[in-house]
């Protein structure tokens, strides 16, 4: 394996234990929130705020290592009874529609992003935060599920296919 692969490998890797850090932090927000709440409290409105926000960035930044990890979801009982090759090559179809769609999604986030920065958008809650700031995670994120399907459609295994050969 190349020191590319296994660079662009550690990237997504690393934007999954930043997805989980942010699970983490949902599980623990949502507790202090219904404490602070039960003993008569009024939580902070951050508190409420960056829920929303991990809500957000833990989607988009766990998806590309979902993807590599065969994670998303698809009917198994529609290709079940498919021959073995009907499913390989449905895959790469599968595969190669969905990395277009990745990709087109990440050029229309691009577009977002420059489009933020251009006009001076801000999301105006707590605090005045920079548009951008959340939607460059839509470039990225559908930059690297495209390369991750795509990887699927030139490898020996299909995504719907398990190392076993089963589906």
């Amino acid at each position: 394996m190349s020191p590319f692969v296994r660079l662009y490998d550690k990237l997504v890797d690393g934007l999954a234990f930043v997805s989980g850090l942010m699970l983490l932090w949902l599980m623990i927000a949502v507790v202090a929130s219904v404490l602070i709440r039960n003993i008569g409290g009024q939580p902070p409105a951050w508190l409420f705020t960056s829920t929303e926000y991990s809500m957000f960035y833990l989607t988009l930044l766990g998806a590309p290592w979902l993807v590599r990890e065969r994670g998303h979801v698809f009917v198994e009982v529609a290709i079940a009874r498919l021959p073995s090759g009907a499913i390989d090559v449905l895959s790469r179809i599968v595969m190669f529609v969905c990395a277009g769609i990745s990709f087109v999604l990440a050029w229309k986030g691009l577009e977002l992003v420059i489009s933020n920065v251009q006009d001076g958008d801000y999301d105006v809650r707590i605090y005045f935060i920079p548009m951008w700031i959340f939607t460059v995670t839509y470039p990225i994120s559908f930059t690297l599920m495209g390369i991750e399907f795509t990887r699927f459609i030139f490898a020996k295994n299909t995504f719907h296919r398990s190392i076993y050969g089963e589906v």
